[in-house]
């Protein structure tokens, strides 16, 4: 089947601009690329490492071995942080790297090499320094000197991978037909992320020192953490399209509706000056304002580019050789669904809210799994075990399905988010079967996780 599926590949051919389907830049670009690809995967391998130690925290006796302060909650910052902001921003390098030309490619590796010393800074920080852990939204931190500054050299990387990703941009003639979409929406991604920056050093200099910790950092985080996710949209979107493509279905939308359509995603963006402008000085309403903007800016382009994708893998040809990119396709714009709708029944700060941000988020790191698993032919590495990439995609949506429908119910009877053991209140059976759901499920998507891995690493472990 891996011989059938290599055919597939060829028969494509790297350099074409047919339908929503990105060409294959330089090798310099696609090495590049290749060493983002290494930070996401080290990214998940640590996030899974620091979910072993979230359950060791947890545990009789083995608790009493780690000396830090809270050390599960220290533990949930890093893992939060790799699973989601360093795995999505280092595979954003993978796509910003394949949209970009050779020019200044040197940058291109200066970002990538600052990007990885923060990374494991980030992870050496609770074994370095003692600091209180912070859960606030977005960003998750360890208020300690050491994370701080992991963080912030991480920044600096992912600040010259977007400004070369602006500059770098590649020949006009690649951005026709379909292909220009797909480029429109990675470019108009880094655009996005270009906001969320400014918006993180804006509020830094806007919000004033004399909050407590836990809102600092709240408030901190907030509005670029929003935007942000419109750079995660955009990303996905432009996935989809291209996941599609890759699974032979013929999307009934033109080019320019496409681009269209992925310009109304990137257009709320231009409105954060005038939120940061106008409610600067009342914390509720600038943060009632992102909100907003992130519910109303977000409505637009996912329903119709998700209808158009589904109805043409609906009614195009099944092969085997694309079962990796369909099941990946599949399963996130299903979590994404689920996850869009469930935003509709948020009024209180429960596990409805934390459903709903693990169905978005599943959906978008599905995406991104998929385009691994279709590149890594084509930076030059093994072509993945067909079989277990198709199953991989299923196993994960299908638990991480489950932990949401049981975060949803848990919410609906009042079970709050972000605490832990007794402070849940777990005391009626619904609450309790609710939160079991949820733990079954996320053991289901945590097995899919490390398929993912597993298949992955062996496609790496040495080119074709």
């Amino acid at each position: 089947m891996n011989s059938t599926y290599q055919q597939a590949v060829s028969n494509t051919g790297d350099n074409s601009v047919r339908g929503y389907a990105l060409s294959m830049p330089t090798d310099a670009s696609c090495r590049l690329a290749s060493g983002w690809l290494w930070l996401g995967m080290a990214s998940l391998v640590g996030a899974g490492l620091f979910a072993i130690l979230l359950v060791l925290a947890r545990t009789p006796y083995f608790q009493d071995i780690f000396p830090w302060v809270d050390f599960f909650h220290t533990a949930l910052v890093v893992h939060v942080d790799l699973s989601v902001l360093l795995w999505f921003l280092a595979f954003a390098g993978v796509l910003w790297s394949l949209n970009s030309s050779s020019r200044y490619i040197g940058t291109g590796w200066l970002a990538l090499m600052l990007s990885a010393i923060g990374a494991a800074m980030i992870v050496l920080s609770p074994f370095v320094e003692t600091g209180i852990p912070v859960m606030s939204n977005y960003v998750p931190v360890i208020h300690s000197t050491f994370f701080m500054m992991g963080l912030i050299v991480f920044t600096v990387g992912l600040t010259l991978l977007v400004l070369r990703s602006l500059i770098a941009v590649p020949a006009a003639t690649l951005w026709r037909g379909g292909e220009g979409s797909i480029r429109f929406g990675f470019f108009a991604a880094a655009i996005s992320t270009l906001f969320a920056l400014a918006a993180f050093g804006w509020s830094y200099m806007m919000i004033p020192g004399t909050y407590d910790v836990t809102q600092y950092y709240d408030l901190l985080f907030w509005g670029g953490g929003h935007v942000l996710q419109f750079t995660y949209l955009l990303l996905m979107l432009a996935g989809w399209l291209w996941l599609a493509d890759a699974s032979g279905a013929k999307i009934p939308l033109t080019p320019r509706v496409t681009t269209i359509l992925l310009m109304l995603v990137l257009l709320p963006v231009f409105y954060v000056p005038v939120i940061y402008l106008t409610f600067a000085g009342a914390m509720s309403d600038y943060m009632g304002q992102f909100t907003q903007l992130m519910k109303v800016g977000g409505a637009f382009g996912p329903a119709p580019i998700g209808l158009a994708v589904l109805y043409a893998i609906v009614t195009g040809e099944r092969t085997p050789a694309t079962g990796p990119q369909r099941a990946a396709l599949l399963s996130s714009m299903l979590l994404f669904a689920v996850g869009g709708g469930i935003s509709l029944m948020i009024k209180d700060s429960n596990t409805i809210i934390t459903a709903h941000y693990h169905g978005t988020g599943g959906a978008i790191s599905l995406a991104f799994m998929g385009l691994t698993l279709h590149l890594l032919p084509r930076l030059g590495y093994r072509v993945p075990d067909v079989k277990w990439a198709t199953r991989m995609s299923y196993i994960y949506g299908a638990g991480q399905l489950l932990h949401i429908i049981g975060l949803l119910w848990s919410g609906g009877y009042g079970v709050q988010r972000k605490v832990a053991g007794a402070a849940q209140e777990l005391h009626g059976f619904a609450q309790k079967a609710g939160m079991g759901l949820m733990g079954f499920g996320g053991l289901i998507a945590v097995i899919g996780g490390i398929i993912f891995l597993v298949v992955v690493f062996r496609a790496m472990r040495r080119a074709r």
